[in-house]
């Protein structure tokens, strides 16, 4: 079993840092690379027939970027540079994959070694780790196996020493999303797009990834996950999830102040968009909509402010309250109001 020499030491020579067969840091499977053993579509003795091959060439680098969300990319590069980053540091070679270096390392993970002045990683972080390393071996050709008892063993360990009971958000309620809407500010672009955000994600009982990936329609956006369609009775709005497409049917509110579908309109017109996303930053000082689709930190980010500012749960303090909202928050209040 490999042994660490130093987790938290920096090595100062890049040459020495590693075993001769160590990866880089910066060796991270992304779309380009799986592609690369796609068929060149060069061919000098027939034009028409390289053109083709490109075409299926970039098609298919296309399918292999919808394979997973953008956010599971980013998170697993970012996941994959750590892993490599204490492998240099602990003069192991993160490939090809040993189930003993993989188990030291969610240790270190576990026990706050694995970055100097870093705390301990949750469980669900290593656990996403480890779903990033095995993902970024597959793709390598080099699988790891996870079940090998280096590795099963201790996460299992890991999980019953260091996990904690999930913290449940706090249900926003109908009237405390009317109160939450009137903290907004009126007439303001920002406004309008705060305003249909926390409507058609309570109404729909979306995600926050789900409400800032919408498009005005379909399939004008690679990283969409999904779009509405507006009509007299109300608004469909069809995403894509793991398991497959679903629409969900969205009526209008029984009051112009909280109709989700005239608030989608409002926003829409105001901001003048006509296609690509539907929720997007305002820059300009309030005064322009930029091209960019807006983050889904931000919608959780939206939440928890105008819950503060609506004085929702003012039973506890503002600390309390501050963790018991987020994006979820609309999700389960339209479970808890039937």
């Amino acid at each position: 079993m490999p042994q660490i020499t130093d987790e938290n030491s920096e090595i100062s020579s890049p040459d020495s840092s590693a075993p001769p067969h160590s990866t880089a840091v910066s060796a991270v499977v992304s779309a380009a690379e799986l592609s690369a053993d796609l068929p060149s579509p060069v061919s000098e003795s027939n034009v028409g027939q390289s053109a083709h091959l490109q075409d299926l060439t970039d098609r298919a680098r296309g399918y292999v970027e919808a394979a997973s969300s953008e956010n599971t990319r980013r998170a697993y590069t970012s996941d994959w540079k750590h892993f490599a980053a204490w492998c240099r540091r602990s003069n192991l070679s993160p490939l090809p994959p040993d189930p003993h270096v993989v188990g030291l390392y969610i240790t270190a993970c576990a026990s706050g070694t694995a970055e100097r002045g870093r705390k301990a990683n949750s469980v669900s972080t290593i656990e996403r780790r480890l779903a990033a390393i095995g993902w970024n071996c597959s793709q390598r050709g080099m699988p790891l196996d996870r079940k090998d008892r280096a590795i099963a063993t201790v996460m299992a360990g890991i999980r019953n020493k260091h996990a904690a009971p999930p913290r449940q958000k706090e249900a926003v309620l109908p009237d405390e999303l009317v109160a939450m809407i009137e903290t907004l500010e009126r007439g303001t672009l920002r406004g309008l797009r705060d305003r249909a955000m926390l409507l058609i994600g309570f109404a729909g009982g979306l995600r926050r990834s789900e409400i800032t990936g919408l498009d005005l329609g379909r399939d004008q956006t690679q990283d969409g996950r999904g779009w509405v369609e507006i009509s007299d009775k109300g608004m469909l709005v069809t995403l894509r999830g793991k398991t497959g497409w679903r629409e969900v049917e969205i009526g209008r509110g029984s009051s112009e102040a909280s109709c989700p579908v005239a608030a989608v309109n409002a926003w829409i017109r105001f901001a003048r968009l006509a296609r690509g996303p539907l929720f997007r930053r305002v820059t300009g000082r309030g005064k322009d909509v930029g091209p960019d689709r807006l983050n889904d930190q931000e919608v959780a980010r939206l939440v928890k402010k105008t819950a503060l500012a609506a004085g929702v749960r003012g039973d506890l303090s503002e600390t309390e309250r501050g963790a018991k909202f987020a994006g979820h928050s609309l999700r389960a209040g339209p479970a808890s109001a039937v």
